[in-house]
């Protein structure tokens, strides 16, 4: 069971990704989410992303580094590197709602997030 697990989020974030790369955000957010769900950081770090530019979704700064924070929880380099970049535009009172917000997030198996 853990190997299909595996394959559907790693199916997901290469169907992601190449979805982005089309410009295709609608059908990226969907697929990065999908993997991101399942505890998938890169697809989780590129939603921060497509947040941060407003890719597909409404630019909303918090959310990016909320989702920043989860990607880098697990270790993803490129999160880790994004998170501080984010975090020299935002104040103290932003940063510890978008840490609330990850473990929310996390709380509910990064649904409704």
């Amino acid at each position: 069971m853990l190997t299909f697990a595996v394959t559907v989020w790693a199916g997901d974030f290469e169907d992601g990704v190449a979805a982005y790369d089309r410009k295709d955000y609608t059908t990226a957010l969907i697929k990065f989410k999908s993997a991101a769900e399942q505890g998938h950081v890169s697809s989780q770090a590129n939603i921060g992303v497509m947040y941060y530019r407003g890719e597909g979704v409404p630019q909303d700064f918090l959310r990016a580094q909320m989702w920043f924070n989860l990607a880098a929880a697990g270790g993803e380099a490129n999160a880790i590197k994004n998170r501080d970049i984010g975090s020299a535009r935002m104040t103290v009172k932003q940063l510890r709602r978008a840490q609330r917000m990850a473990k929310r997030c996390k709380a509910r198996n990064y649904k409704r997030c």
